[in-house]
């Protein structure tokens, strides 16, 4: 009889494989376990050692609790996402290497403790989600075999046990509780929360202003230091649906902050190159944004002519890739507006022009950051289908909510396919 080890590979290879039959023959001996007494329990004991190492080894390839999380619930479910938690606590209490903090701040994002007496991983979470032990079975080795199955990524930053010789060291994240932040934060909520579009717009812009003083402020404090740090990124889902609209809205914030981002659409996510600050700002925009264009989406379909014959999905694609390059082009406006004034400002205190070529520095480091992490990027040309969603996004966009923005299309792993 195979040992739990043997069991749950030739469950692994069957499910990878084409014969359906033979994957459910492989379940049912995972369900019958090794013949002894307490077979069961080797298999499910089994099943959390493979599972746990196979994201350890995530980890060097550039994958981040966060972004499993994030493609186990999009490519199964919310109860896998859940038993990938799981299995990160038990990791966790394991790990023997150096863990950087911010990697545990992930882990209490994902609700996911470091401590835990639980041994049972798989019997206690079937349980909790109310499965029986052929589905949890199941849903654990189809877990298994996409954790094993993720390609390799970009790796943005260095991940436990990793030496500080090994990786460039990526510049910290910005304080996440500072004043200026929770002051953005309240503004961008009300933009969110108000029904009249012209609150929305001062509030938005209000919101970028402060956020557009911060990064000057930061990019001239970070000048007179010698950390030598490489600009971090962060991840940023852009699911279905429409993700070829949310992608572009990324990019257009992301270029309106300085930032620089490339779109893996079969990963579901945009990656955002740029300083600690900038990336505060991209996250803190780009959340807010969408809320608000799906919003005004939404009110414009309501307002459509009767009988347009328009297909709603068509006019809804056109309606936020408008929604997104013209709040590109508000807030790229207002980020040179308030670089303008920082300037001139700083000429007359320091005597010479010192904040340009600061932030001409910055943004040459980020573009060589780009360069190294993602060569061969490709450019996909925006397809416009619908004029009426087209020019009700555009007019949103105008009533809506910033001052900063971009006109780039978005960036794609290459091979990807342009969206349509």
């Amino acid at each position: 009889m195979p040992d739990a080890d043997e069991l749950v590979a030739n469950a692994l290879a069957a499910v990878r494989g084409t014969d359906v039959r033979q994957a459910e023959r492989q379940l049912d001996q995972l369900m019958v376990g090794t013949g002894a007494a307490d077979g069961t329990t080797a298999v499910d004991a089994a099943l959390l050692r493979r599972l746990v190492r196979g994201l350890g080894q995530l980890w060097p390839r550039g994958w981040q609790p966060v972004d499993v999380d994030r493609i186990t619930g999009r490519r199964l479910d919310a109860r896998a996402a859940r038993l990938v938690r799981h299995a990160l606590t038990a990791q966790r209490r394991d790990q023997a290497e150096p863990v950087p903090a911010w990697w545990d701040d992930q882990l209490r994002e994902l609700a996911v403790t470091e401590g835990g007496a639980e041994r049972s991983v798989l019997s206690g979470w079937a349980t909790r989600e109310g499965l029986d032990r052929a589905d949890a079975l199941r849903t654990a080795v189809d877990t298994l075999a996409l954790v094993e199955s993720l390609p390799p990524i970009a790796v943005l930053r260095p991940p436990p046990g990793t030496s500080g010789a090994a990786l460039p060291r990526t510049a910290g994240t910005a304080r996440s509780g500072s004043p200026m932040l929770d002051r953005v934060r309240a503004l961008l909520a009300k933009a969110e929360s108000t029904t009249f579009p012209a609150e929305a717009e001062a509030l938005t812009g209000k919101a970028q202003e402060l956020i557009a003083r911060h990064s000057i402020d930061e990019a001239l404090l970070a000048a007179g230091s010698e950390r030598g740090d490489v600009p971090g990124g962060v991840r940023l889902s852009t699911d279905a649906p429409y993700s070829g609209a949310k992608a572009l809205l990324v990019q257009e914030v992301a270029a309106a902050n300085r930032c620089e981002a490339v779109w893996s659409d079969d990963l579901g996510f945009a990656t955002v190159l740029g300083w600690p600050a900038d990336l505060v700002a991209v996250e803190l925009l780009y959340t807010s944004l969408l809320v608000q264009a799906t919003a005004a989406m939404l009110r414009g379909r309501a307002e459509r002519r009767p009988g347009s014959g328009r297909r709603t999905k068509v006019w809804d694609e056109s309606f936020l890739n408008a929604f997104a390059l013209r709040i590109g082009e508000r807030l790229r406006a207002a980020t040179e507006a308030a670089t303008d004034a920082a300037d001139r400002a700083a000429t007359e205190t320091a005597g010479a022009e010192r904040l340009l070529p600061v932030l001409a520095a910055r943004g040459e480091a980020v573009r060589e950051r780009l360069d190294t992490l993602f060569p061969g990027v490709t450019r996909h040309r925006l397809s416009v289908r619908d004029a009426e969603g087209w020019s009700s996004g555009t007019s949103a966009a105008d009533r809506a909510s910033l001052d900063v923005g971009g006109g780039r299309k978005p960036r794609q792993v290459p091979g990807r396919p342009d969206p349509r």
